[in-house]
Order: C-alpha cells, then sequence, then structure tokens
C-alpha cells in the first residue's frame, strides 16, 4: 500500500459530515416516519449505523437499520477473487413501502450502489431509495447520484479515497493516495 498524499478529513470533518446529513435526511423526509438506513458492507455500513443512530437521537425515535453485502450481486465477481470473502447481510424487516436511505462511504462508479439496489429489491419494494455518501469523488460509469454527501472529492483514476473509521480501522480519518501499479479498485 502507497503512502497517504494527504489526509482530506479528521475525525471532527467526518462526525460533523455525518451529523449534517442526518439533518438533511429527517429535513426532507419530514421526520423518520417509514424510514430505514441501510450501510453497504463494511465502512457504508458502519457510516449507516452512526446515521441512523444521530438521526434517532435528533428525532428520539428509534431508526431501523440493515447492513448488506453485495459479494454475490456485483457484476466483476469473477475479477474481484477465487475465493471472494462474503460477510452477512443484516437486513431483518420487509423494505416493502419504506424510504431506504442507503450508505456507502466512497462513490465512485456507481456499481456498488446498482449491486446494493439489486439485493434491497430481494428485501421487498420500496416507496424510494435515497443515497448518501460520505465521499463523491465522480467518475461514474453508471447514472448514480447521491442524494446526501458528506464531501466532493475530484479525483483522477490514479488516486485511491480511503475512508478510515474506529470500527473497521482503529482510527478516524479519509486519506488520498496514489494507486499502487498492480492495484484494483
Amino acid at each position: 500500500m502507497t503512502k497517504a498524499k494527504a489526509v482530506i478529513m479528521d475525525a471532527k470533518q467526518m462526525d460533523r459530515a455525518l451529523v449534517r446529513i442526518a439533518h438533511e435526511i429527517i429535513e426532507r423526509n419530514k421526520g423518520t416516519e417509514g424510514l430505514v438506513v441501510v450501510g453497504i458492507k463494511r465502512r457504508g455500513s458502519t457510516l449507516g449505523k452512526r446515521i441512523a443512530g444521530i438521526i434517532g437521537r435528533i428525532e428520539k425515535a428509534e431508526v431501523p437499520y440493515g447492513a448488506l453485502d453485495i459479494t454475490f450481486y456485483r457484476d466483476d465477481l469473477q475479477t474481484i477473487a477465487h475465493q471472494p470473502v462474503v460477510n452477512q447481510t443484516e437486513v431483518s424487516i420487509d423494505l416493502t413501502g419504506k424510504v431506504v436511505i442507503l450508505v456507502d462511504d466512497v462513490l465512485y462508479t456507481g456499481r456498488t450502489v446498482r449491486a446494493a439496489i439489486d439485493e434491497i429489491l430481494d428485501f421487498g419494494r420500496p416507496r424510494r431509495i435515497e443515497l448518501a455518501v460520505l465521499i463523491d469523488r465522480g467518475h461514474r460509469e453508471l447514472p448514480v447520484k447521491a442524494d446526501y454527501v458528506g464531501k466532493n472529492v475530484p479525483t483522477s483514476h490514479k488516486e485511491i479515497i480511503g475512508v478510515r473509521t474506529t470500527e473497521e480501522d482503529g482510527e478516524e480519518k479519509v486519506i488520498i493516495r496514489e494507486r499502487a501499479a498492480d492495484e484494483v479498485e
């Protein structure tokens, strides 16, 4: 792994962005009625859980939360690994008629979001799916646009955005670094 070029968000900036996103979700949806937050594993689920908690504290309401493992819904499954690591999807409620807030850490090509939407539809037919991301780095290959964005960070294809969370990595920050010559994202 190559060294970080820059830290583009520290822990305080990440927290402020998630609080702002939570407020925007509440405002757009006029509260929490019918709202479900679903994060894409791994770091999207961590951020989604935080957003659900922030919304719950602000509105003094329980916000249902779930997590998706999109491994088998990916369109590049054959190219990522011979033995892909599969985590458990944790969606315990019927999503029919709900407003699903889909959360991911970084929005790039849109392919992860497409795979997540395919999986969400296996759990019912939501009234609406809205997308929240901590970082939007551009370079879309599919017509996907986030409804809630923590920070827009223009990048080149030679760069990688790394979101690090306390729960997953023991530290809290977002970095940008150069892609190693043999590295695939």
